[in-house]
């Protein structure tokens, strides 16, 4: 049975116009005008004062530390290492006893104290109790004595290449751990543990209710262990028949072998579950000054963290030789350097640039953006971070580099391809409130706007692009579509945020979802 989809206008950032979607066994047969495409025999779903959209894409998003933030602990809000403590306190008594306390998103540029909490202070929320919390930007771990003990990390434990294990003056470990060094952490306090299979298909349906259709999937974390990782996708395996959305996996690892079984798994799985590629970080954050920068950052004398090794190399030409994509996460200017370079070498070697895709991209010069462009290469980018980062970046960068923060309307102009996301649980998953970002700047860099329909291609096309998907909404494309209640292709930033989702199609049908669930906890 054919359908016809239509609303008061359908908007592509491609360009194709009408008001009309055509579908037959859930791929797009023509899109256009209703008044053409309606027929006798088609049924016809119809939203007056709606406008129709091609689903949203997020090219990165970690799903499974998402889905278990819903229920989970986050402290983004948290205004003091006080009220940390008796957030931690509280969540803490909502657990059974014999059950480590784990929570995210902490913000130590929003407390009261501008520092990050040590392990005396989680002592004090959780007495006797393994406690682990983790940095907003996932980068930085603190754990409390329990959990030290229990992960054999003690003033005896030596530093892991590309990580810092913070220390007192006595060389007594303080709780904080920097990069690799939270891989440290015994696997049963890792963040997104134990998350059971109703609730991450809670969660997916729970982007399914922002518009989203597809997801680029990254499983394990830059400095967990191989079983961590295993666990992940057999959890995304056993229930790829139910999936909402589109999973696309992006495995971290610097093992083939790992990489070949993650491949065979995910892709025997289902027809909604696939596996895209491998992972790898040149760098860490802007937050936590582990961002690998060319010059220090103007307010700590260090120049961050520099990940990339020879290993990077051959498990990129791994992932390569098995028809995947190789995605490597550079926030900072020299990150963004010595990717390239590996970047240009594959390409040198055989690979195509549509198959290597760089991850954030946050500090990028002008004559970096040129070089970006000729390797011909993707940027996944995150527009939500101009909101988050926008008290404390520029204290970070200095002045001489906020035009290099998160340049969209350059890098857009040199031909470098784009793909919106949201690195989710790092940012809310909401894809309007990415191009809202996008547009609006939240005070960055105001000349590097995008305009409202460029924004929507981050979303639509651009990801598409990035996960190796068909052309949004184009003939024999899969019937992904969302319908809003506003064009916000001519929005303002405000107005674009604050559209509402109608319905989601994934495969020409509506995706149920329960929309009295909120999609987000802060």
């Amino acid at each position: 049975m054919r359908t016809l989809v239509s609303a008061d206008r359908l908007v592509t950032a491609s360009g194709r116009s009408g008001d009309a979607v055509l579908v037959d066994d859930g791929h797009v047969v023509a899109t256009g005008n209703r008044s053409d495409l309606a027929a006798q025999g088609v049924e016809e779903t119809r939203y007056e004062g709606g406008f129709l959209y091609p689903g949203f894409r997020d090219a990165h998003i970690h799903v499974i530390p998402y889905a278990a933030l819903l229920t989970g602990c986050s402290l983004k809000s948290a205004t003091s290492i006080d009220d940390l403590v008796a957030r931690l306190a509280t969540h803490a008594r909502s657990l059974p006893p014999s059950e480590p306390v784990v929570a995210t998103r902490m913000d130590d540029e929003s407390l009261a104290e501008r520092r990050l909490p040590m392990r005396s202070d989680l002592d004090r929320a959780v007495p006797g109790r393994p406690v682990v919390i983790y940095r907003y930007c996932g980068h930085v771990a603190v754990a409390n004595t329990a959990a030290l003990a229990a992960s054999g990390i003690d003033r005896t434990t030596p530093d892991p290449d590309g990580g810092v294990i913070d220390r007192d003056e006595s060389g007594t470990p303080t709780g904080v751990l920097r990069e690799t060094a939270a891989g440290l952490i015994a696997p049963a306090l890792a963040r997104g543990g134990g998350l059971d299979p109703h609730a991450f298909l809670d969660g997916l349906g729970r982007l399914a209710g922002l518009g989203i259709t597809s997801v680029g999937a990254m499983l394990g974390y830059g400095e967990s262990p191989h079983e961590k990782l295993e666990a992940e996708v057999e959890l995304l395996a056993s229930v790829a028949e139910d999936l909402p959305i589109r999973v696309h996996a992006i495995v971290i690892t610097d093992d083939p072998e790992v990489l070949g079984r993650t491949r065979d798994r995910l892709d025997s799985a289902g027809s909604r579950l696939r596996w895209l590629g491998v992972k790898r970080f040149a760098d860490g954050s802007l937050g936590g000054h582990t961002a690998a920068m060319r010059a220090p950052f103007a307010d700590v004398d260090t120049s961050g963290t520099l990940r990339l090794t020879e290993v990077d190399a051959l498990i990129a030409r791994a992932a390569i030789a098995m028809g995947g994509m190789v995605a490597i996460h550079a926030i900072g200017d020299r990150a963004v350097d010595e990717t390239l370079a590996l970047f240009e070498m594959l390409v040198a070697e055989g690979a195509s640039p549509d198959a290597l895709r760089m991850e954030h991209v946050s500090v990028i010069s002008p004559s970096q953006i040129d070089r970006f462009a000729d390797a011909g290469v993707t940027a996944s980018v995150q527009p939500a971070f101009l909101r988050s980062e926008s008290e404390w970046v520029f204290d970070r960068v200095g002045a001489e580099r906020t035009g290099w923060l998160y340049p969209f309307a350059s890098m857009r102009r040199s031909g470098i391809p784009l793909a919106g996301s949201s690195d989710s649980p790092v940012e809310p998953p909401h894809p309007l409130w990415g191009m809202a970002s996008a547009v609006g700047r939240h005070g960055i860099a105001p000349s590097e706007r995008l305009t409202p329909l460029d924004a929507l291609d981050l979303f639509t096309d651009g990801a598409a692009r990035a996960l190796r998907e068909p052309s949004p909404l184009s003939p024999g494309s899969p019937a992904d579509m969302v319908v809003l209640d506003t064009d916000i292709t001519h929005s303002p930033p405000g107005r674009i945020e604050e559209a509402r989702v109608i319905d989601t199609w994934v495969a020409g049908r509506i995706v149920d979802v329960d929309r009295t669930l909120p999609a987000w906890v802060d």
